[in-house]
């Protein structure tokens, strides 16, 4: 049983509703992204970005004060691509917006939980984990997905072109995913600790 608190004051529940409100709209907002996303990657043709090295920009190469400069992706046009390769970089795009729909799923269940003094029940715990593992998850698998989709790209262009300067296979790994599902799962473990504290409060009454 949870335990119930006095009921929150006007502005504390306006809050807590545009919280919830808004933890729905970005959930849609990637589910919308991803679509699109799947749209483009499984139309005809797609442009990938593909790392590129070696590749210096002519017109700044001579300017005075600069150093060095050169380009390092170029977005190709594939007309004919193998479904395995647009199914990678389609998990590219997918998981990070399934892992946004997860996690404002909770947030608009712990809103919606403290809105009726209730946060400490017992789905919330598993419901931030879920949402910490997705994070970790798409952070990690997300960007080696990607990486192998691009190098398939690479190696199905080499078959007909120079393909050189392309990296064979390189992956750029974004860690502020992987930080916010730690972050999410110490939430997550505080809210285990309030579930234990507020069984033992009610073992006392």
């Amino acid at each position: 049983m949870a335990l119930r608190m006095g009921r929150p004051s006007m502005a504390e529940a306006v809050a807590l509703g545009l919280v919830a409100t808004g933890a729905v709209s970005i959930g849609i907002a990637a589910i919308v992204g991803a679509v699109g996303a799947g749209v483009e990657i499984f139309g005809s043709p797609v442009a990938v970005d593909l790392p590129v090295h070696d590749a210096p920009i002519v017109g700044l190469s001579d300017a005075a004060g600069i150093a060095a400069a050169e380009y390092t992706q170029s977005v190709v046009s594939v007309e004919a691509l193998s479904g395995g390769a647009r199914w990678l970089l389609f998990a590219e795009a997918a998981l990070p917006a399934l892992a946004t729909v997860i996690v404002c799923a909770a947030l608009w269940w712990l809103g919606l939980s403290l809105i009726r003094q209730r946060a400490f029940r017992r789905s919330m715990v598993p419901t931030l984990a879920t949402g910490a593992f997705a994070l970790v998850v798409a952070g990690m698998v997300g960007p080696f997905l990607g990486g192998i989709g691009r190098a398939a790209v690479v190696e199905e262009l080499s078959a007909g072109a120079d393909t050189s300067q392309f990296w064979t296979f390189l992956v750029s790994a974004d860690l502020a995913p992987i930080g916010w599902g730690i972050a999410l799962a110490l939430v997550a473990t505080a809210f285990e600790v309030g579930q234990r504290l507020q069984r033992e409060t009610e073992g006392l009454i």
